[in-house]
């Protein structure tokens, strides 16, 4: 099929969005929304970027990445493209044809119509109500992190010498119950992200990258094994009779014996930082907490009140009261 019947399938695909449809690009996780449609480009907006929101995707880049998915029967590797061609696979989506498996991170052309990257705007149906309805994440770094932030703004963390015990020991509970979950949840986070990165391939979000890489361990196995290897090798075991790691190493280096000869190797795979984009995650932050005080959108009513709920529910918590006191309130009552 030549590729001008697939792009004007793909223009009477956006023809049938609705007003507020919103996609989401495959690998960075970024929302945009197209703008404008014309015969050789389609216009697109991001909506969490401060500069370069607007972009053209031109009609010969689709054209690239249609052939690109031709050429590839288990889909296209969608961490092979350009650092801004992110978008590209988003909107081919919206054609009934081309489906994004982000599990598999590929997009690929199917026998049968396929779903899109459209986050919002997919179902006219769709109630203001139901399309603005907040969901709690059922995780307890999610928790822990509301009271964190009650307590940093309750808090001058300019001086911590200036705190008083009490509040020192609020803060040292949260961050270490935060770490811990945190890690949790960063662990199994992990384990997704291990079967979508290809090795030396950063992938890019909006507050940073990540890579996959590889991590060697090394144990020495037992004594007597590898001081019997080495004098077969002709090393007299004096030299390394206590067996330490950088005895053996010397030993490695004058002789034919590899590693493996006298180290049980185990490879680990494990997903390193790369970089943090701190510019960018400032930015974003301001613009919820702006957003919060200002809006009149019914999410952010709802986010408020949870707030002042829970700032409630911390003042009842940790307010102090004598026996006396409780006591005398119990008699009252």
């Amino acid at each position: 099929m030549p590729f001008s019947v697939t792009w004007h399938t793909l223009l009477d695909e956006y023809k049938g969005l609705a007003e507020d449809a919103t996609l989401l690009t495959p690998l960075s996780q970024d929302r945009f929304q197209i703008t404008d449609v014309q015969e050789h480009r389609i216009v697109v907006e991001f909506l969490d970027r401060d500069v370069d929101e607007t972009r053209p995707l031109q009609r010969d880049q689709f054209e690239t990445l249609y052939e690109r998915i031709s050429d590839a029967p288990d889909g296209f590797d969608l961490s092979r493209l350009p650092l801004d061609a992110d978008p590209y696979p988003g909107v081919l989506s919206l054609h009934p044809r081309f489906e994004v498996d982000e599990s598999a991170g590929v997009i690929r052309e199917t026998d049968e119509p396929a779903g899109s990257q459209i986050i919002r705007g997919a179902d006219d149906t769709e109630s203001a109500e139901e399309a603005t309805e907040r969901a709690e994440p059922d995780v307890d770094v999610y928790s822990d992190a509301l009271l964190l932030i009650d307590a940093l703004e309750r808090n001058d963390l300019s001086s911590l010498e200036a705190l008083d015990t009490p509040a020192l020991i609020n803060l040292y509970t949260l961050l270490s119950d935060i770490q811990r979950d945190a890690n949790d949840l960063r662990q199994n986070v992990t384990n997704v992200l291990l079967d979508r990165l290809h090795h030396d391939q950063p992938v890019h979000g909006q507050f940073g990258s990540v890579q996959r890489t590889a991590r060697r361990n090394r144990d020495l196995r037992d004594d007597e094994e590898v001081l019997a290897t080495l004098e077969d090798a002709g090393i007299d075991r004096e030299r390394v009779l206590s067996v330490d790691r950088d005895k053996v190493d010397d030993a490695l280096d004058v002789t034919e014996l590899s590693e493996s000869d006298v180290y049980d190797i185990e490879e680990t795979e494990y997903v390193r930082k790369a970089e943090v984009d701190e510019e960018q995650r400032e930015t974003r932050l301001q613009g919820l907490k702006d957003r919060l005080a200002t809006s009149d959108d019914p999410e952010a009513t709802e986010l408020r009140e949870e707030i002042e709920e829970l700032e409630s529910r911390i003042e009842e918590l940790t307010q102090f009261k004598t026996g006396r006191e409780y006591h005398t309130q119990s008699r009252a009552e």
